[in-house]
């Protein structure tokens, strides 16, 4: 996400880009926003530290996307600054979530390296490694459940939670796919040894069986 909140946002971080999401709603105090975020469940995306939230308020007004609209006194406690966003803080978000959305990232997720290189452990040990990780993701499922079950609780609105959703119906793919792909590792299906391609009876990645 920083890497692409960079191009459009110079120098703003995923927490002030969650916050001017929150300005857009409405104009808030920092502690407002805090508190809203909590609700919500936004720490799910970024940390949600009030101290790094009012940092990053200020960077926004510094970039010119928020701007000071009052303040507000609670008894004894200390004035609160309420923030709005601004015209180009408006257009700022607007054309960063755009991108965002519609171009896919630049991402080499580690995974997927070891996925394609799962081929020089020995069947045994694939098994093992696919099996144990298809145990970690649905406890990340049942993870997502929870907090799936906590927002409908609070009756929050779905647009406000489509990406808990969203990685609940990702990890569901992930662990179809990886059970199945482990149990044709297993049951020899998918071929452990030979050339890498069958006209190539001298391939260098020709080896003996697995054990």
């Amino acid at each position: 996400m920083e890497h692409r909140l960079e191009a459009r946002m110079p120098s703003l971080t995923p927490l002030a880009f969650a916050a001017l999401g929150l300005l857009n709603e409405g104009p808030m105090h920092p502690y407002e926003m805090f508190q809203t975020m909590t609700f919500r469940g936004d720490e799910r995306n970024v940390k949600v530290r009030p101290g790094t939230l009012y940092h990053q308020v200020g960077r926004l007004t510094d970039l010119g996307y928020a701007e000071a609209v009052g303040t507000e006194r609670e008894g004894n406690r200390p004035e609160r600054t309420t923030y709005a966003i601004t015209d180009a803080g408006r257009t700022a978000l607007a054309e960063a979530l755009r991108q965002m959305v519609a171009e896919p990232a630049d991402e080499y997720p580690e995974f997927h390296l070891a996925l394609a290189e799962l081929e020089n452990l020995p069947v045994p040990e694939a098994v093992d490694a696919v099996r144990a990780r298809v145990v970690a993701l649905e406890r990340e499922r049942d993870d997502i459940d929870t907090a799936l079950a906590r927002v409908h609780e609070r009756e929050l609105a779905e647009r406000y939670w489509l990406d808990v959703s969203y990685v609940h119906a990702m990890l569901t793919a992930q662990i179809e796919w990886l059970s199945a792909t482990v149990e044709r590792i297993a049951s020899g299906d998918i071929p452990w040894d030979g050339p890498a391609h069958p006209d190539d009876t001298t391939s260098p990645h020709s080896k003996e069986p697995s054990a």
